[in-house]
């Protein structure tokens, strides 16, 4: 199980994915810990048993035990609130925003690694989630923290192409049967 292995897996038609993982991952400025931790907790909330099976074990050799559960941490804690607030976002009756979520996430002001590592884990996760309020968010709190752009995007760029690799080999295997 590997990034090969995965890159093996993509059909021609979606050369352009194939390409664009090489790139993401192989060619990421971001330390490894961000890099590996965006790409497991993307993988993650991709929700495809195929590329998880293929990253997470490349993950956990790039990562400490205490950043390979922080970044699956995120991709839990993501998963509620992405939806949770999105929907509370999403409401005519904006006074839901003005009652307590009542939701536990410790996680957050304890993740184990780096906050930055986890925000900007986060930040992916909620991107793949598609929830604007949770990226506005973990977008403020990384740019207060002095994250530039360029990384910001480098998180979103691998959350888009580990998604849409995640769909691709999901059809295919349906298609397959």
């Amino acid at each position: 199980m590997s990034l090969d292995s995965l890159k093996s897996r993509i059909p021609d038609y979606a050369k352009d994915l194939k390409l664009n993982l090489g790139s993401v991952i192989g060619n990421s400025d971001l330390p490894a810990q961000q890099l590996w931790g965006t790409v497991l907790a993307t993988a993650i909330a991709a929700r495809s048993p195929i590329v998880l099976r293929e990253l997470a074990p490349e993950a956990e050799a790039n990562l400490s035990p205490e950043a390979y559960t922080a970044a699956k941490s995120a991709a839990a804690v993501m998963a509620m609130n992405n939806v949770f607030y999105r929907t509370r976002h999403l409401l005519s009756d904006h006074e839901y925003g003005n009652l307590r979520a009542g939701l536990r996430m410790n996680v957050i002001g304890n993740p184990g690694v780096d906050k930055v590592d986890f925000e900007l884990w986060s930040f992916a996760v909620s991107a793949i989630n598609g929830c604007g309020l949770c990226l506005d968010s973990h977008e403020q709190v990384l740019r207060k923290a002095g994250v530039d752009r360029e990384t910001v995007q480098e998180a979103f760029k691998i959350a888009s192409v580990i998604q849409a690799i995640a769909v691709t080999l999901d059809a295919e295997a349906v298609l397959a049967e």
